[in-house]
């Protein structure tokens, strides 16, 4: 009898390269996405179910019907920049990925899931701007006072670790900051940079290293977390575990290696000390505030641009056997060609509508 696998949010950034690097690594396994979304080119021989997971009776229905032997719980909500950094959007942010998950762990072990991994955030973490993280592994405490995102991932993440037990497997995987092809978030709004002629400032010492993840080798990870969830050893049972591209990098020079590939060189730089910078972003928000003109910087980017967040990968090896198959350097160059398609397309399409 094949494997059964449901993915929920898996016609998203992250659940659609999941459910791809499953139908590669496993044909025959039996695939169904459950997503409020249809996706935009349905695959063969996967299931598409519409539902939500903040809501029990569309979940309960569903997996009654299914049976599937793992679940890959990727649906979530990452607020979008302009709200990343306040808590206008709490609400919805805690009901999407923490009562949503809740939903999602209760129905799974009433209708006998074996092996369930989470989706989870480095962000759980390390979303307190007060402090570095520098080198941090699995035994670092979640975070506290946090934004409302990691907030709101520290949270499901307890949930999914407690409800580990023999019969029922779980682990929670934590990736660093995403990019990759259909990413709506960070290579674009660094591109945003170029036309706002914000790209020569260079924010605070600019020598902070951080953790990025170029998105198909989490998807990877996802497919080794639930093969050792099925086996017989099930190291990873029970475990957080940090994912990552083990290639840490300046946040500067990301920027500068997105720009490039969109054959943008700053004309000068111009370096900001942190406070300044700080001042910057708070002026930056009071201008967004009176013109309604969308702009990259405010305090909260500031401090996340000029953070130190990296993690050991030593755990997702040893228990997972994971590796990046994908550095940054070609990463973001297969990021920003998908980008740029897709901003020409969006101009054809534009350019059709007038």
């Amino acid at each position: 009898m094949p494997i059964r696998v449901f993915v929920t949010g898996g016609t998203g950034f992250v659940g659609r390269l999941i459910v791809e690097a499953l139908r590669e690594k496993h044909p025959k396994w039996q695939i169904t996405i459950f997503d409020l979304n249809q996706p935009d080119v349905p695959r063969a021989n996967i299931t598409y179910i519409k539902g939500s997971v903040t809501s029990s009776s569309d979940v309960s229905k569903t997996l009654k019907h299914i049976r599937p032997h793992a679940i890959i719980h990727t649906a979530g909500i990452v607020p979008p920049l302009a709200h990343r950094f306040s808590r206008e959007m709490e609400s919805t942010v805690l009901a999407i990925n923490v009562e949503g998950t809740r939903t999602m762990l209760s129905a799974a072990q009433t209708y006998n899931v074996s092996a369930f991994v989470w989706t989870g955030s480095c962000t759980a973490v390390t979303d307190n701007f007060k402090y570095s993280y520098r080198n941090i592994n699995e035994t670092y405490p979640t975070s506290t006072n946090s934004l409302i995102y990691g907030e709101s991932k520290a949270i499901a993440e307890k949930l999914v670790l407690d409800a580990n037990k023999p019969g029922f497997a779980t682990c929670a995987l934590r990736p660093s900051v995403l990019f990759g092809p259909g990413d709506h978030q960070l290579v674009p709004s660094i591109h945003a940079c170029i036309a706002n002629y914000e790209t020569p400032y260079v924010l605070g010492d600019a020598e902070n290293l951080w953790d990025v993840s170029y998105a198909p080798n989490i998807a990877d990870a996802h497919i080794l977390a639930v093969e050792n969830l099925l086996s017989k050893e099930k190291t990873a049972a029970g475990e957080a575990i940090f994912i990552q591209n083990e290639e840490k990098i300046t946040f500067r020079d990301f920027c500068l290696e997105v720009w490039k590939n969109f054959e943008h060189f700053p004309p000068f730089e111009l370096k900001i000390p942190l406070g300044l910078a700080q001042v910057v972003g708070l002026v930056a928000e009071a201008v967004t505030w009176v013109t309604g003109r969308t702009t990259t910087i405010s305090r909260g980017s500031v401090m996340d641009a000029c953070a130190v967040r990296y993690a050991s990968g030593k755990t997702a090896t040893r228990l997972l056997g994971y590796q990046s198959k994908v550095g940054i350097e070609e990463g973001i160059k297969r990021s920003c060609d998908e980008y740029r398609n897709r901003l020409k397309t969006h101009e054809s399409e534009g350019s059709r509508r007038s």
